[in-house]
């Protein structure tokens, strides 16, 4: 019988070293399994990184070459690109189970022991010697680079409370207390944001990474472990907080650099994934691909704002948390009026403001303006962006009818707004109310049949709102922040209250 052919449950039979030995089982390092499990994978066309979307054809083939060649690995990216995410998943490439010493504190290998414990214990009991399993979700660990960290934390340090208890000199190698690195033995060790750790602390990782073994004060003890690591860094840090220091970046063998999402439905695929609903919310609040689009919209309008600080990043986490955000603004609007059901709203990206705000780092421009300003800009850009993807573009309308070559669609809506009609549209107002309100303004709802036949119902109401909001950031009509919602009016109005008017050097009268 051949050990690979043996099933988990028949492992977790093994109970001895004798059977063990029996079973056919050979020691293998960790980048053997791991590369050994990934040629598997591979030839199976299995999806080795579940979940990870946009970096198919970049980030993951660097990252199983670098597997391949059995390389420690160092992921370096802005915040929010799944760097911790693609560590843990490398867990799936570990063999189910692996046998272990019982009560060793190193996991050692029973056929390659490297404590003192398990080598007193298999020279005392022989193939008696008890055996235990570790299934792969244990073989993770994982140290956040924190300037607190010592070289006792991640190596160890002679524990003065166990050479008491045992009553044994400091010169004794029993007294030594392991440390995290030790302990993670047959394991991935990751250390997240690596440039923080002090250059003292990155010194102490030298010889593990290129001899494999370790130095624990005077004492003259060599473990050679078997390890994968990997590490995360922010290109960022390498100005604000710390660096990696020379030669331990010489010794990470790879290096492979992550980016955002290159395309909104690769975004916008991440934020739907990643968003963490609860199934009432998703049964109360109806939403469309046009908010989806809008909320993603508002990420990468942050990346290339002049008011945010493009090396800090703008993390995925910001559209997760906004679209959650979202939802739960449409959710409070129907729990405030009793309703069973609703659908989102362009008005309930205010709720998204929170979410920008807490998740953009601002330069000095942007900080003059303030965070809710450059936020509430943000979703302005968006929704400019987005509306012209469903609706004419009003710029090219305009010229159009300075030439009179062209009839303008927008017209009996602006028309509207010019005879001096202001629409209020508040936040936690009714469905009722919210479809009272638009269908008040002439013009709005025969464009959406023009353009839209066949919309109907809230669908056809959420479009009505967009054409509001689309035309007030083409400057066409004006978009005032009111206490508890937002005021649409005629433009021209706005003019003889300069003190709220906001001006555009686009702006024109547009008639």
């Amino acid at each position: 019988m051949s050990y690979k052919t043996i099933d988990s449950t028949e492992l977790l039979n093994i109970h001895t070293l004798g059977q063990l030995k029996a079973s056919g089982y050979q020691p293998k390092s960790i980048k053997d399994e791991l590369r050994d499990n990934l040629i598997v994978k591979i030839k199976n066309k299995e999806n080795v990184f579940e979940g990870i979307w946009g970096y198919e054809d970049t980030v993951i083939p660097d990252i199983e070459r670098a597997i391949l060649s059995q390389h420690h690995i160092n992921l370096l990216g802005l915040r929010g690109q799944a760097k911790t995410r693609i560590a843990r998943l490398m867990v799936n490439l570990l063999d189910e189970y692996i046998p272990v010493v019982k009560g060793s504190e190193l996991n050692d290998d029973p056929l390659q022991p490297l404590s003192r414990f398990a080598k007193d214990l298999i020279e005392e009991h022989g193939d008696l010697t008890p055996v235990t399993w570790m299934h792969r979700s244990d073989r993770y660990t994982e140290k956040l680079a924190t300037p607190d960290v010592s070289v006792a934390d991640l190596i160890g340090d002679a524990d003065p409370i166990k050479a008491a208890t045992l009553r044994l000199p400091y010169s004794d190698e029993r007294v030594v207390h392991f440390g995290l690195i030790p302990r993670s033995h047959r394991c991935i060790f990751v250390i997240n944001e690596l440039p923080d750790l002090q250059a003292r602390i990155q010194v102490s990782l030298f010889n593990i990474l290129q001899e494999g073994d370790i130095q624990i004060r005077g004492f003259k003890i060599r473990l050679p472990l078997d390890l994968q690591f990997v590490f995360t860094a922010n290109p960022e840090d390498y100005t604000n907080r710390g660096s990696i220091v020379t030669p331990l970046k010489d010794r990470i063998d790879s290096q492979i650099v992550t980016h955002y999402p290159k395309t909104l439905e690769i975004g916008k695929k991440i934020t739907l994934q990643e968003a963490k609903l609860k199934g009432e919310q998703e049964e109360l609040v109806t939403t469309n691909h046009i908010m989806d689009d809008l909320i993603e919209q508002i990420a990468i309008e942050a990346r290339s704002s002049e008011f945010v600080d493009a090396k800090s990043g703008v993390s995925a986490r910001m559209t997760i948390s906004a679209y959650e955000n979202l939802i739960s603004s449409a959710e409070r609007r129907a729990l405030i009026n009793d309703e069973d059901k609703t659908y989102v709203r362009v008005a309930d990206l205010i709720g998204v403001i929170p979410a920008v705000c807490g998740k953009v780092e601002l330069v000095y421009e942007g900080e003059v303006e303030g965070p809710v300003i450059v936020a509430q800009n943000l979703i302005g850009k968006a929704i400019r962006t987005q509306f012209l993807n469903f609706f004419p573009d009003p710029e090219k309308i305009k010229k159009a009818a300075k030439d009179k070559a062209g009839k303008n669609p927008y017209k009996p809506i602006i028309d509207w707004f010019m005879d001096g009609n202001v629409m209020d549209i508040l936040n936690d107002c009714s469905d009722k109310d919210y479809s009272a309100r638009l269908r008040t303004i002439e013009g709005l709802d025969e464009l959406i049949e023009k353009v839209y036949p066949a919309m109907q119902g809230r669908e056809k109401l959420f479009m009505m709102e967009f054409v509001l909001h689309g035309l007030s950031e083409f400057s066409i009509i004006s978009k005032k922040n009111l206490e508890k919602g937002l005021q649409f009016k005629d433009l021209t109005d706005s003019l003889f209250d300069l003190d709220k008017f906001k001006f555009d050097d686009d702006e024109e009268d547009y008639k």
